[in-house]
């Protein structure tokens, strides 16, 4: 599988091929510069050189043309890069990762988005796509130091399951993390908004913080019985 990450020369996008590289998938850091792609890349097998023949740049449209998309742009310039790559993006799982968020003073504070999140936006901008929100809360110096697990879960949301199955699976490839379903897309607005809440917790304690939640034990990603789906509907505690 090949993965292409549109907007991938900042520290999250970069990292995160990298990452992607040395779990075995062919990586492509995109940019609106090719030249910059490079550098990124670079960069990146400057400190990893075992990571250079699957370790790839170039453009967006190299990017777009890939299995996977991961869109890693700042989240106000999401939507309009994937409706500039939409033809070569069309049919495919697109991986929307960024948080539409903002620093006022010491507080970070989330933003409302066109259609709720920056996922849902990049969904409508892309209607032949499915697009899954994923990868929110890695921090991108944990992802760069390659070799090292990331002790984390996931959250994952999407309105394609087989989508959101296909993104669980390359999570798990990542050591440490733990892929989560979260539900539809919808649930996009939630999960974007709490990187704030993530960041305030870095600034205030000084570190580096990833969600990991307690009392979900085997795979997460099967399905529960009827019974006790029901039975989780009607007692959430």
């Amino acid at each position: 599988m090949r993965i292409g990450i549109l907007g991938g020369t900042g520290p999250a996008g970069s990292a995160l091929a990298a990452r992607l590289a040395s779990v075995g998938y062919h990586a492509v850091i995109g940019s609106r510069s090719k030249y910059r792609a490079m550098e990124a890349r670079d960069g990146q097998v400057e400190k990893w050189p075992d990571l250079a023949p699957r370790l790839g740049f170039g453009d967006n449209a190299a990017a777009a043309a890939c299995d996977v998309v991961i869109i890693a742009t700042p989240w106000d310039s999401a939507a309009t890069t994937a409706q500039e790559n939409e033809e070569a993006l069309a049919g495919k799982i697109i991986i929307s990762m960024a948080n539409a968020l903002v620093r006022v003073g010491h507080e970070f504070q989330p933003l409302v988005p066109p259609r709720g999140s920056v996922a849902a936006h990049v969904q409508a901008s892309l209607p032949r796509c499915r697009v899954v929100a994923a990868f929110h809360h890695l921090p991108a110096k944990e992802l760069g130091h390659i070799g090292d697990p990331i002790d984390s879960d996931v959250l994952i949301c999407g309105d394609d399951a087989e989508a959101v199955r296909v993104v669980s699976e390359i999570v798990t490839k990542i050591p440490g993390c733990r892929p989560l379903d979260a539900g539809e897309l919808s649930n996009a607005t939630a999960i974007e908004a709490f990187t704030a809440v993530l960041l305030q917790l870095n600034v205030r304690y000084r570190t580096r913080v990833a969600p990991k939640l307690t009392g979900i034990k085997g795979d997460p990603r099967a399905p529960k019985p009827a019974a006790a789906a029901a039975e989780a509907v009607a007692s959430p505690a």
